[in-house]
């Protein structure tokens, strides 16, 4: 069984009354942790979503299908810098183009980003003094 470190809480944080380590359900659970690469790809997508001017496209986009300049007057910016966010958007796939003819239409990528750009802005509207119950067996 694999050695689990020891951590010692500093005056003021956080800590359980008594030290215990169940070490079975943290040996368990360490084999379930998100790997190195899936970290670093969700923390750049949370990263792209700390930006306002992204999160407003998102949230046009969350509605409608749109064209740079559809987005650009919506949004009262220029339509350089609703490109350079689209291409950011693009590149962490929350965001797909559709081209037609001429025109190139942006969307959300998929239902998955759909779902996490919309249960992110519930969590944030719901009332602070909504707080869940943790039981002690968890």
């Amino acid at each position: 069984m694999a050695e689990i470190p020891s951590v010692v809480g500093e005056s003021g944080t956080e800590t359980c009354e008594v030290f215990h380590v169940d070490r079975r359900r943290v040996l368990k659970l360490r084999r379930t942790l998100m790997t190195p690469d899936a970290i670093a790809a969700l923390s750049e997508t949370f990263k792209l979503l700390g930006d306002g001017t992204r999160v407003r496209i998102l949230d046009a986009l969350s509605k409608e299908e749109l064209c740079v300049c559809d987005l650009a007057t919506l949004l009262g910016l220029s339509e350089s810098a609703v490109s350079h966010q689209l291409r950011l958007l693009r590149g962490m796939r929350l965001v797909r183009a559709r081209r037609a003819g001429r025109m190139i239409f942006y969307a959300m990528d998929d239902t998955h980003i759909t779902g996490l750009f919309r249960q992110a802005l519930e969590h944030v509207q719901e009332p602070r003094g909504r707080r869940a119950i943790v039981s002690s067996s968890d």
